[in-house]
C-alpha cells in the first residue's frame, strides 16, 4: 500500500480554502499513485476551532465539506479530521473524529478517545470521548486509526483510564495511523519522537504520523510529520514549519533494509537547536497571524534595545522589509547611541523608519498635569507617561495607514510586570511574550551567526527603558541570568518557594520574584496574544486568578 501524508497549513473556519487544499492534495496523491492520503486532526475546519463548535451552522459546514471532499475520492481513499455528531442524548453533542473517505462517500468514522484538557487544550468543553474503538479497513489492510492524544498516554504518569490502542491491537491491525494537531514548544519535537517510538516498540507496528503546520493566533504547529517502521526507526521526518507532501510504500517501510536503500536521505532533525526552532516558530507565527487576519503591514517602536531589534528582524523575515515600519521615538533621557544603533539596524535590513521625538509631547503633558501633580517629585508616573506617549504615536500611525502594532515585551518583563499598560505593552500580537530575556540574547546571536545584522552595541549595552537619567533594568529587577532561572523553575516547572530555596536561590530573592509574578496577573490579562514557544506560556495555557493572593 502507498500512503501519502499531506502536511498542510489550515485556516480555522475557512472552509473554502481548507476544502480546496485538501481536494487538490487528494488529486495529487491519486496522480502519483497513492492508495490513501492522510490529513491532520480537524483539518476540515482547522484546529482549535474553540467556541465555533457551539454554532450549529459551523458544524453543518464541516459536515458539508466532508461530503464535498468525499466526492473526489474516486480510485483513492482519504483520511480527514472533522467533528462528528453524537447521536446519543447522553454526553456532549460532538466527537472529534477521523473520517475514512472512499468511493465518493464516508466509509467509516473513528472517534477520538483521549481528550486533552490541560495547558492550551480544552477538548472536554466540546467533545464526548469515544468509548469503543474499531480498526479502519483500506485496500485490504486493517489500520489502527487514532487521533493525536490517543497515542500520548504512554508516559509513567497516566492521565486517562482507557487506552484506544489497547482495544485496537486486539483487532490485529497491520499498521498505525495517527492524525494530529500537536502545538509546538521548543521541547515538544523531541518528546513527540519519544512518544511515537514508544508506541511502535509497544505494539510492534509501523506508524504513520501526520501533524498540522502553521499558526493559529498564539498556537504554532511545527509540522515534522513522520513515519516509523516496525522496529521503531524513523525512516522519514517531514519538514518543520513548512507544508510538505510525501508518499510512502508500506512494504519498504516494514523492510528496514529496503528503507535504508530506497527512502532517499530522510532529514531527521534531532540536532536542530532549541534557539533555531524558536526563531523559525516566531517567524511562522508572525506571518500566519498577519496572513490569516488579512493584515499586510506591521509597525513597531524601535528603541535601540535588544527586544525591539529582535522583533524587527523577525518581522522583516516574516513579512518582507517593505511591509514593516520602525518608529524611533527618542526622549530627553535617550542616549545618543540608541538612535544610532537603531539606524544602523534599519540600514542593515534596508527597511523603512521614522524618527519622532517625544520631548515636546512629554513637556505638554507635564504642563497639563502640573495643577494636579503640583510639586510631587518625578517618579514612575512621568516614566509611564513617556511610554504611553509612544503608544499613542504608534497607534496613531497604525490607525492612519493600516498597520498592526507588534508588541516587543519579553517574557521576563511580562512575568514581573516590568512594562507600561497602554504604553510599551500595547499591540496586536506579542512576539516575544514567551521568550525570556536570556533567550532574546541567544536569538540575536543566532541571527548574527553568519554576519552582523543586529549591531553589536545593541547586544552588549545594559538593558534600559531610558525613562529617567541613567536608568537600567537592574535598578528595578534582579539581574536577568538569575531572574530567568527563577522564573523558569516557577512558571514552566511549577516549583514552589521552598523548592526554589532548596535549589540554592536566596529566600528573599525568591519571595520578591514570586510576589512580582503573582501581583501582575492583571497586567498580563490585558496583553496582546502571546506567540507560544515554550511548554508553559502566558495566555490560554496558564490560567491564574487575577485577584488571588497566593505568594503575592
Amino acid at each position: 500500500m502507498k500512503i501519502a501524508l499531506a502536511q498542510l497549513n489550515f485556516h480555522i473556519g475557512n472552509f473554502i480554502s481548507n476544502t480546496e487544499k485538501i481536494k487538490a492534495n487528494i488529486l495529487r496523491a491519486k496522480k502519483e499513485g497513492a492508495d490513501v492520503v492522510v490529513f491532520a486532526e480537524l483539518s476540515v475546519c482547522g484546529y482549535p476551532p474553540k467556541d465555533f463548535l457551539e454554532f450549529p451552522d459551523f458544524v453543518a459546514r464541516c459536515l458539508k465539506a466532508v461530503d464535498e471532499i468525499a466526492s473526489v475520492c474516486d480510485g483513492i481513499a482519504a483520511i480527514v479530521g472533522a467533528p462528528a455528531i453524537n447521536e446519543k442524548v447522553e454526553g456532549k453533542n460532538l466527537f472529534n473524529a477521523a473520517y475514512v473517505l472512499e468511493n465518493g462517500k464516508i466509509k467509516s468514522v473513528h472517534h477520538k478517545g483521549l481528550l486533552p484538557n490541560y495547558d492550551v487544550f480544552d477538548e472536554y468543553r466540546y467533545f464526548e470521548p469515544a468509548k469503543s474503538f474499531h480498526v479502519a479497513e483500506i485496500g485490504g489492510k486493517k489500520i489502527a486509526l487514532t487521533v493525536c492524544e490517543d497515542l500520548w498516554d504512554i508516559e509513567e504518569d497516566l492521565m486517562y483510564t482507557q487506552w484506544p490502542m489497547e482495544e485496537l491491537i486486539k483487532q490485529k491491525p497491520e499498521l498505525m495511523i495517527n492524525i494530529a494537531a500537536s502545538p509546538f514548544s521548543y521541547k515538544h519535537a523531541a518528546s513527540r519522537r519519544s512518544v511515537l517510538k514508544r508506541n511502535v516498540e509497544k505494539y510492534n507496528l509501523p506508524l504513520f504520523y501526520i501533524q498540522q503546520v502553521g499558526a493559529q493566533t498564539e498556537i504554532i504547529f511545527d509540522g515534522g510529520s513522520m513515519v516509523l517502521n516496525g522496529e521503531g526507526k524513523i525512516v522519514s521526518e517531514m519538514k518543520q514549519f513548512e507544508e510538505d507532501f510525501q508518499i510512502f510504500n508500506t512494504e519498504e517501510i516494514q523492510n528496514s533494509s529496503a528503507a535504508t536503500d530506497k527512502i532517499q536521505n530522510p532529514e531527521i532533525q534531532n540536532s536542530t537547536s532549541e534557539i533555531a526552532l524558536i526563531h523559525d516558530a516566531l517567524v511562522l507565527g508572525i506571518r500566519d497571524y498577519f496572513s490569516k487576519m488579512g493584515f499586510t503591514k506591521a509597525i513597531l517602536g524601535l528603541s535601540g534595545g535588544i527586544d525591539s531589534a529582535l522583533v524587527l528582524v523577525l518581522a522583516v523575515r516574516a513579512l518582507g522589509k517593505e511591509n514593516v515600519l520602525s518608529v524611533l521615538m527618542p526622549s530627553e533621557f535617550s542616549s545618543g547611541h540608541s538612535v544610532d544603533d537603531s539606524l544602523a539596524l534599519c540600514k542593515n535590513l534596508d527597511c523603512k523608519y521614522e524618527i519622532i521625538p517625544i520631548k515636546e509631547g512629554f513637556d505638554t503633558m507635564q504642563k497639563t498635569l502640573s495643577p494636579v501633580f503640583k510639586d510631587a517629585p518625578f517618579n514612575v508616573a512621568e516614566e509611564n507617561i513617556q511610554a504611553r506617549l509612544r503608544g499613542i504615536i504608534l497607534m496613531g500611525i497604525a490607525n492612519k495607514f493600516g498597520y498592526i502594532l507588534l508588541n516587543t515585551t519579553n517574557k521576563s518583563e511580562a512575568a514581573v510586570g516590568y512594562g507600561t499598560l497602554y504604553g510599551d505593552m500595547c499591540g496586536g500580537i506579542a512576539v516575544l511574550g514567551d521568550v525570556y530575556k536570556m533567550q532574546v540574547f541567544e536569538l540575536c546571536k543566532f541571527i548574527n551567526r553568519e554576519k552582523e545584522i543586529i549591531p553589536q552595541n545593541i547586544l552588549t549595552k545594559p538593558p534600559s527603558a531610558e525613562l529617567r537619567p541613567g536608568q537600567k533594568d537592574s535598578d528595578s529587577l534582579p539581574e536577568y541570568p538569575v531572574l530567568d532561572k527563577v522564573l523558569f523553575e516557577y512558571i514552566e516547572n511549577r516549583k514552589g518557594p521552598k523548592e526554589l530555596v532548596e535549589m540554592g536561590f536566596e529566600k528573599a530573592l525568591v519571595d520578591r520574584i514570586l510576589k512580582m509574578v503573582n501581583s501582575n496577573e492583571w497586567k498580563r490579562a490585558q496583553m496582546a496574544p502571546v506567540l507560544r514557544v515554550s511548554p508553559k506560556a502566558f495566555g490560554s495555557g496558564r490560567r491564574m486568578p487575577i485577584v488571588g493572593s497566593y505568594l503575592s
